[in-house]
């Protein structure tokens, strides 16, 4: 499944010391858990490593983005995670990376040609977005297709 890049320093800081990170990754997933059974992560050196049972591509791809666009993370492995219904985790979906200036009503009329469909953008990210009005430069979400 391989190991996703991700932008240390920004994010939401959730851990002070890298001792705490482990657990504090672990319970950041688990509140929002996307469909990540038995989640567990081992923060080692800024590598975030999941392990435990997702429901399906999408739950791990929502997992990954959630442990990702925290501070102190620049690398996400999911190699310990088993995909239950089977799925490969390469989705339709692409991975967009956040650029100053960004707003979602901009990345939808590019991704879609229409603004108005940025909700889509919300819907599908609701783990990593939490308020529509506070994106930054740096932080990777999920672009649904086929809208």
């Amino acid at each position: 499944m391989g190991l996703f890049d991700f932008v240390g320093n920004i994010g939401k800081k959730i851990f002070g010391k890298e001792e705490e990170a482990s657990s504090a990754v672990t319970q950041h997933i688990s509140e929002d858990n996307p469909g990540v059974e038995n989640v567990a992560v081992k923060v080692e050196n800024g590598v975030a490593k999941i392990e435990g049972t997702a429901k399906d591509a999408s739950a791990l791809e929502k997992a990954i983005l959630m442990a990702g666009n925290i501070a102190g993370i620049t690398k996400v492995e999911a190699e310990g995670v088993t995909i239950a219904s089977g799925e490969a985790l390469a989705s339709d979906d692409e991975f967009y990376v956040i650029e100053k200036g960004d707003t979602l009503w901009k990345i939808a009329e590019k991704a879609y040609g229409n603004g108005a469909k940025y909700t889509k953008i919300v819907e599908v990210n609701k783990e990593v977005i939490k308020d529509a009005d506070k994106i930054f430069p740096g932080q990777k979400i999920r672009i649904p297709k086929g809208l």
